[in-house]
């Protein structure tokens, strides 16, 4: 110690005091983990089928509201035993600002070995390994479980009483994470005594909770999957043999619908019964022949390089709860696979060799499958045109307002009639074209958003071409009528859609639904081919910022090139000023972009029109074109609601913008009725947030135009992600209506929910939302899944 000083000794004596001092402060800070009652502590061996009958009902209902999909707190999906096996981990998937693209987690797909997550930095939360020692020891092994200590916080440290949580709970989507492992959890209960589960919601009731720690207590055992049932295997036997069929035609054709479907549900319509919920499927790929188990090739897009010399396209069974927000179920039947093999394996074209998987060639689908006639591609994308867009909605992604800022709140979707859109001379000018049609994709998951000049430019050159083949190929004016719209060839409900927008999330459904809106668009195939390689299967949640923003800017340019085609409808001389009501307050950039390359097209319709408002006037034309293949609209019982309560409920649409701001973005309302309280039906109040324009990514708020703001009612759920709960008795609609047209601030608001609101803090929350979820079981057995409850206001 000598070569030390004398300040430098006081130093370092300084230090160490801190030191020691910070060390005493943090074990005072830690509190000792919690012990769970002692009725769990005599508890006998489990029923073999306990984990299915009474411990899945129990997470399926108060836990994966909340922890399902990509955006599920610490990434712990309890939506399966293998989501509860792999655990929690610290990391965020939804992380805006990386530079590097993160490593996938993809339950089901990365891996299946729970010591391969626990490599990856996922960490048990049901028990640790000395649960089973302690267990015979007689030591409360509840102590040893993350999830545990959880409930018991949630039990000794209730929601406090109250109409709102207090500014102690933070529920924004982007807010710090809090994700202990069992030896930080004293530390998490002393700093978060109000951070049990479910978190910022009520607790679960004593039975649920002495289920949970009952099943923890015994080493929470988790089942395996159940196996199929015969005809299930046949079926499946049955559709893997037709997509695994040798010749090169057969292996471009699976390739191709796999690429789409990907993300979807699939199921065998024929095996379902009425009012059941079906065995779904995931479409993999495999190294492994049908017959054999899975072995899936686990590639960050569906497009790239599986690595092996035969790529087999088998069926995974989904054995998790079944969530809305992934759900996208689509039906296998006998016509369709008559389809499949009419604009696939019959249609005449040769495929002497396979296209290769390299990026330039796999990201852009003109020129991956250009061997495949365009007409059977289109018509494979048209035939469920519903489940095609719902993929950027519902598949990569579960939330993304930068993503979602690209469209509009609610707009209708139209598509170019297939005899048009596949015609030789349209063909032709897209195969001119594919250099400029190249997608952000083919650059990986770490970009460099610099990239995006090179991409603006190739995409000026197309939308020029474009216009000049347009100018050139339409001029007869008998090209651009109502019958240059397909009509969904007489019975296909696809043929128009509904795309709302709830900020960060969206949804679809078929029919042009609510009053007309601000924009439309008019899909053509090469339009809607390159939306899902842009935001579905070209999409990567776990890159890096620069793909991210490449991918949000170049979906700019889609939805205008969707939108100038329906401009195209209308009279030349009403298309600019359209175009410039849409676009108010636009960037010079984007001005000039307009200008120059998208509203250039001068050619009349061949449509005429009789009135000053040709906009108006085209969709009243569309829906009476249209009729025929719009949607059932679902009726309500006449016990919960006369016609008359139902007509008084639809002006709610009518309502002037000013209350229509108040209102949050999605609105449940439970309407029950007054003799039997039962029963009772279900509607959405949908808020249709009005922009000066969508091209801003940043500056959303300074582009909002509240004053034309509106709502839209639709009977049933429409959304994924609540905001609110409303629960009224059919004879008070008169009533609410009259407040909801009386409301003239927050307090106003809040008063409301006050009266008919079923906040975060009701003591009766869950009885209510089992209530839901069991009515949308009932009604929609096979679109409906649960709602995600993350988004619910605190107001």
């Amino acid at each position: 110690m000598k070569w030390f000083s004398k300040g430098k000794v006081a130093l370092f004596s300084v230090l160490v005091a801190v030191v020691a001092y910070s060390i005493w402060q943090a074990r005072m800070t830690e509190s000792p983990l919690l012990t769970a009652p002692a009725m769990v502590l005599t508890a006998t061996d489990l029923p073999q089928d306990f984990f299915d009958t009474q411990v899945e009902p129990v997470l399926t209902s108060r836990c994966v509201v909340c922890h399902a999909c990509y955006d599920a707190p610490c990434q712990l999906k309890m939506s399966s035993p293998e989501g509860l096996a792999r655990g929690a981990n610290k990391e965020k998937v939804y992380e805006g600002s990386r530079l590097i693209a993160a490593k996938p987690n993809r339950l089901f797909v990365d891996t299946d070995a729970v010591e391969q997550w626990r490599e990856r930095g996922f960490y048990n939360v049901l028990s640790s390994p000395q649960s089973q020692r302690q267990q015979q020891k007689g030591t409360d092994t509840s102590q040893t479980s993350v999830l545990a200590q959880m409930l018991l916080l949630k039990k000794v440290h209730p929601l406090p009483t109250g109409s709102h949580l207090s500014d102690r709970f933070d529920i924004s989507l982007n807010r710090e994470q809090q994700c202990p492992t069992l030896d930080e959890m004293g530390t998490y209960i002393a700093k978060h005594p109000l951070g049990g589960m479910p978190y910022a919601l009520p607790g679960l009731n004593d039975a649920e909770h002495t289920t949970l720690l009952t099943w923890l207590y015994q080493g929470a055992p988790l089942p395996s999957p159940k196996p199929l049932s015969d005809r299930e295997i046949a079926k499946v036997s049955e559709l893997e043999v037709w997509l695994n069929q040798n010749s090169n035609k057969a292996q471009l054709s699976a390739r191709y619908i796999y690429e789409h479907l990907f993300t979807s549900h699939l199921y065998f319509e024929e095996n379902v019964e009425e009012g059941e919920t079906p065995q779904f499927y995931n479409l993999v790929r495999s190294t492994t022949a049908p017959g054999k188990p899975l072995d899936i090739i686990a590639t960050r897009r569906p497009f790239d390089d599986p690595k092996v010399a035969r790529v087999w396209y088998r069926l995974q069974p989904v054995h998790s709860t079944i969530v809305s927000k992934t759900h996208q179920p689509y039906a296998i039947t006998p016509a369709l696979l008559a389809k499949w093999h009419t604009w696939f394996i019959e249609s005449d074209y040769a495929v002497e060799s396979l296209p290769s998987y390299q990026s330039d060639v796999a990201a852009n689908p003109l020129t991956a499958f250009s061997l495949l006639p365009v007409k059977s591609r289109y018509r494979f994308m048209l035939e469920r045109a519903q489940n095609t867009i719902m993929g950027y909605i519902k598949g990569p992604v579960c939330r993304g307002q930068v993503a979602l800022n690209v469209i509009n709140d609610r707009f209708w979707v139209f598509f170019v009639d297939p005899d048009v859109a596949a015609s030789p001379t349209v063909n032709a000018f897209y195969a001119s074209q594919r250099k400029n049609l190249h997608l952000p994709a083919e650059k990986d998951s770490t970009a460099f958003a610099v990239n995006w000049v090179k991409y603006a430019k190739r995409q000026g050159d197309y939308m020029r071409a474009r216009t000049r083949f347009l100018n050139n190929e339409f001029t007869h004016s008998e090209h651009l009528t109502l019958n240059s719209i397909w009509a969904g060839d007489g019975d296909n409900t696809n043929a128009s859609l509904t795309v709302f927008r709830h900020f960060d999330n969206a949804t679809v459904v078929q029919g042009m639904v609510g009053k007309p809106p601000k924009t439309a668009w008019v899909i053509d195939y090469a339009l809607l081919e390159r939306i899902h390689y842009l935001l579905v299967a070209g999409f990567d949640v776990y890159g890096n910022y620069g793909h991210q923003l490449m991918t949000r800017l170049y979906m700019d340019f889609l939805r205008m090139e969707g939108e100038s085609n329906f401009l195209n409808l209308l009279p030349p001389n009403s298309r600019r000023t359209l175009l410039a009501d849409w676009y108010q307050k636009a960037g010079p950039e984007l001005s000039d972009f307009l200008e120059g390359d998208i509203n250039s097209f001068e050619q009349k319709s061949g449509i005429v029109y009789e009135t000053t408002t040709p906009q108006q006037e085209l969709y009243g034309l569309l829906k009476a074109y249209l009729h025929d293949v719009q949607p059932n609209t679902a009726t309500t019982k006449k016990r919960v609601l006369s016609p008359e309560q139902l007509t008084a409920l639809k002006t709610i649409d009518e309502l002037p913008a000013k209350q229509a701001t108040l209102l949050p973005e999605t609105t449940m309302v439970m309407v029950r009725s007054d003799t039997s309280p039962s029963e009772f039906e279900v509607f959405t109040i949908l808020r249709d947030s009005a922009h000066y324009n969508v091209n801003s990514l940043f500056l959303e708020e300074k582009n909002r135009e509240p004053e034309k703001d509106a709502l839209t009612l639709v009977h049933g759920f429409l959304g994924s992600y609540p905001d609110a709960f409303w629960q009224i008795n059919a004879s008070d609609i008169d009533q609410t209506l009259h407040a909801l047209a009386e409301l003239n601030d927050e307090a106003d608001y809040r008063q409301l929910l006050d009266k008919i609101g079923i906040r975060r803090t009701n003591p009766n929350f869950w009885r209510f939302s089992d209530e839901l979820a069991a009515w949308s079981k009932a009604r929609f057995p096979i679109e409906g899944g649960l709602l995600d409850y993350n988004r619910l206001e605190n107001r």
